[in-house]
């Protein structure tokens, strides 16, 4: 494929259009103000925010705990199991029409169930879209449940032991919240019991938190996929060893310049990445409070990132694809679609 032929103004198309896999999404963070107050008045709850404006206009984040502190108070309306279904459903309807034909779903138990509300209540709720989600709109996906590490790695475990009788129904964990003060190790026990689940393993690192962080979330979580990750050029060696190894990073660049990683999207690093030959991935994190889901971090990315073409375009959704906790015979099924629809753009060219 001649991928440097296609004209830059066919891009903005060819980056909806294209199949793409999404591998870091929060699904509380999806959750629109629209749903919030919906759900809020369905409750009985009280919002402190009088409207949806009001609400929207909150989201001028100054780092990733201001976000934080109005990302947990929003997710307060999620009652019911209803409410977790919708909630979901609302996001793999979206992600459908980003032509996303696989997502791995962060979810939070620990703020539900620190609120009263069951477990149970959660993942059947989740599990039940992604059921319908895979029969209606043929949409892969599956959920990673993620501890909160703002919060101590006994209330981890605690969190793990409710989660085993529905083992069924999550593929993996990961690691969220403020990176601040809570260092990769402070985890390091749960995630071997994990591992010896057989469960996948994520961990954000890299973000606010040193690159020392992702070396440690390899190396003391043995994570085969790094959230964010983007501090990695700070240490050459690491580079080194992430492109080595093929360990993918889940990239979020709409959520890095919202929250002050990246002073404007001009300036984000992703294209470094992929000169380095890292498998970076474009993903949208947050949503719903960061501006755009996934096809507009692609779209205002390379709006911003002239360098980033055609080519740059199919090895970001490709790399989805190699990332994503699938079976290899499933992934190769995606490449080749991939394949077949870049051959289809670029023609006889």
């Amino acid at each position: 494929m001649n991928l440097e032929a296609i004209p830059r103004q066919e891009l903005d198309c060819i980056l909806r259009r294209m199949p793409k896999a999404e591998l870091h999404i929060h699904i509380e963070g999806s959750l629109e103000p629209e749903l919030i107050f919906r759900m809020a008045q369905k409750n009985g709850i009280k919002l402190v925010y009088p409207s949806v404006e009001a609400l929207r206009a909150a989201y001028a984040f100054t780092d990733l705990q201001s976000f934080l502190d109005i990302y947990y108070a929003g997710a307060g309306v999620l009652q019911t199991e209803e409410d977790f279904f919708d909630m979901a459903w609302s996001y793999l309807e979206r992600a459908k029409a980003d032509n996303v034909i696989h997502s791995e779903i962060f979810f939070d138990p620990q703020t539900h169930t620190a609120r009263g509300v069951a477990f149970a209540t959660v993942i059947n709720g989740l599990h039940r879209a992604i059921e319908r989600g895979r029969e209606e709109l043929g949409l892969s996906a599956s959920l990673i449940l993620c501890f909160l590490r703002h919060l101590s790695e006994a209330d981890a475990f605690a969190t793990l032991e409710e989660a085993l009788p529905f083992r069924d129904k999550f593929i993996g964990v990961g690691l969220d919240s403020g990176e601040r003060g809570n260092p990769p190790e402070k985890f390091a026990a749960v995630f071997g019991r994990c591992q010896a689940l057989g469960l996948r393993l994520v961990a954000h690192a890299g973000e606010e938190g040193p690159a020392s962080y992702i070396s440690d979330a390899l190396d003391l979580l043995r994570a085969e996929r790094i959230d964010h990750g983007v501090r990695c050029l700070e240490d050459p060696q690491l580079v080194a060893r992430l492109a080595s190894e093929r360990i993918a990073l889940t990239v979020c660049p709409l959520s890095n310049v919202k929250l002050a990683v990246f002073p404007e999207l001009g300036s984000h690093n992703i294209g470094r990445l992929l000169a380095e030959g890292i498998v970076a991935t474009i993903n949208s994190d947050d949503p719903a409070y960061f501006g755009g889901y996934l096809n507009e971090n692609f779209t205002a990315t390379f709006a911003a990132l002239p360098q980033l073409g055609a080519r740059q375009a199919y090895q970001l959704a490709r790399n989805s694809f190699e990332a994503s906790f699938v079976a290899e015979e499933t992934r190769k099924r995606w490449i080749a679609g991939l394949d077949a629809f870049f051959a289809d753009c670029c023609g006889g060219r």
